[in-house]
């Protein structure tokens, strides 16, 4: 199946190609942070989707070159270093370092290049941009000393958006000085400086000032990408008047088509209403990771509904997020004890995973992606529990879910320890799997298989203690240590091949 995407622009599916498909080289750029306080999840939403979107093409071959811009300087980032006392580089710096300690925590690829409004690279672009608008007639000083965009020469304003220029009309709440533009969709390409700035601000042909918005992003966009770019990605509340702006902005210096093909994210809702700190349902990720759930769980809740539709977040579908890892943990840990490091061959169940990357193709479907993974799950566990999978179908399988899981980034990492009594006599009888280390401890082979980096020393002990009761047949003892791994929110479980440790269902 070809690349499809839903283009906000056509309000259609549209076959997508890069702009130079010899090249296989495709530019994306996508909204990042405004840097005034910490990204909640409803902003880690659309970058999850963008990372989807990313890992999705280059699995597919194509080579991805992302640009995410941080507005560190706008109304909300001087009014809050204003009211912190402090300069505006300190203030914003604390949210960048959060964004990208909670970005890593939910697995999303770096971009390329993070380029920041401040940067006087990007700020002289700006100017420059602003400059060849007057030149064009296509923005103005007005009296308040500011810059704006004349929307009125700008035929094809508003076709992203899909309105009429005629709509647009005040709100009531507009200031009378703001009455200086020629319309009231005039936008503002550079604002004048004014005593609440502070010492915000730069020089320009136009007096002080700092950028708008929307300028910034145009100015960055080009500066990395280009005049052109294949893909342009936000959230639906980006779409007007951000976007609508970049277009008109960028188009009007260039004279070119900005961007091919525009993907926009819908909303997060939690518990079926916008989310609001009013309401008291506004999370970021640490409140989430306070809830005692991982990075791996609330990235799989943030990316199990296409990107187009809205996303309900509960805590109820972090319950099940968590259920279905650990049914993925549990199905892989059955594959690595019957594949025991074995050749891999080919086998009719990984239809399924190329079943899962044409639902990808189409407009990112990853309903169906993951339905295609679960119904993996039940035709390995039953061919497993009939016992007619091999062990080299059982690599193969395992390496194809390597393919799946560079895109989901949702696989957490199951160790194999193998614990055998180092006694010289014993060496050569050795039962040690390859690539495994054997590690004093246990008589005969356990293996210890957890889903988490590290395995608590707390756990370890108990887990240690728990094999040598059962070896003195102390299964009362044993009973007493398996309650306490539980209360750990660990389970242990006796196999034919020894003890598994992972964590407990809703722990």
């Amino acid at each position: 199946m070809a690349l499809r995407f839903f283009n906000t622009y056509s309000r259609k599916l549209e076959e997508f190609a890069p702009r130079d498909p010899d090249s296989h080289k495709i530019d994306i750029y996508t909204c990042g942070p405004t840097v005034y306080s910490r990204a909640h999840i409803g902003n880690f939403r659309a970058y999850i989707f963008e990372d989807l979107l990313q890992r999705h093409l280059e699995a597919r071959g194509f080579k991805v070159h992302r640009v995410m811009n941080i507005t560190d300087v706008d109304d909300k980032t001087i009014r809050g270093a204003h009211e912190a006392g402090v300069p505006l580089t300190k203030f914003t710096q604390q949210f960048k370092d959060a964004f990208f300690k909670d970005a890593d925590m939910l697995r999303i690829k770096r971009a390329d290049e993070y380029p920041a409004a401040t940067d006087q690279r990007y700020i002289d672009k700006m100017i420059s941009m602003i400059s060849a608008l007057i030149s064009k007639g296509l923005a103005y000083q007005a009296d308040d000393k500011s810059v704006y965009f004349r929307i009125n020469k700008f035929p094809t304003y508003g076709k992203l958006a899909h309105f009429n220029l005629n709509e647009l009309q005040s709100t009531g709440r507009v200031k009378h000085d703001e009455y200086d533009k020629e319309h009231i969709g005039d936008f503002a390409l550079w604002k004048a400086w004014d005593e609440e700035d502070g010492d915000v601000k730069w020089d320009s042909p136009w007096g002080p000032g700092r950028p708008g918005w929307h300028i910034e992003c145009s100015a960055m966009a080009t500066a990395l990408l280009g005049d052109q770019i294949d893909i342009h990605c936000g959230g639906v509340d980006n779409i007007f008047p951000h976007h609508e702006a970049e277009i008109a902005q960028s188009e009007g210096v260039t004279g070119k088509q900005f961007v091919r093909m525009w993907l926009h994210c819908a909303h997060l809702l939690v518990d079926g209403q916008k989310m609001s700190k009013s309401l008291g349902n506004f999370y970021t990720v640490p409140d989430v990771l306070a809830k005692g759930y991982t990075g791996w769980e609330l990235r799989y809740a943030l990316i199990r509904v296409n990107y187009r539709d809205p996303l309900n977040f509960t805590w109820s579908a972090m319950d099940d997020a968590r259920r279905s890892l650990k049914r993925i943990d549990e199905w892989r840990i059955r594959l690595i004890e019957l594949a025991k490091h074995r050749e891999h061959e080919e086998t009719g169940l990984t239809k399924f995973i190329d079943n899962f990357f044409e639902a990808l193709d189409d407009n990112l479907n990853i309903s169906a992606a993951l339905g295609q993974l679960f119904d993996l799950i039940t035709q390995t566990n039953r061919t497993i529990d009939d016992r007619a999978l091999s062990p080299g179908s059982a690599q193969r399988i395992l390496d194809r879910w390597g393919e799946v899981n560079s895109i989901l980034q949702i696989g957490r990492e199951i160790r194999v320890e193998a614990r055998e009594e180092l006694k010289v006599e014993d060496r050569a009888d050795a039962r040690v799997e390859p690539n495994l280390t054997p590690m004093k401890g246990d008589v005969g082979t356990t293996f210890i298989l957890t889903s988490d980096d590290e395995l608590p020393d707390e756990v370890k002990q108990l887990a240690e203690a728990r094999v040598q009761a059962r070896l003195a047949k102390d299964f009362r003892k044993s009973d007493e240590l398996r309650d306490k791994l539980n209360a750990l929110g660990w389970e242990a479980r006796d196999t034919k091949d020894g003890q598994k440790i992972t964590r407990r269902a809703g722990a």
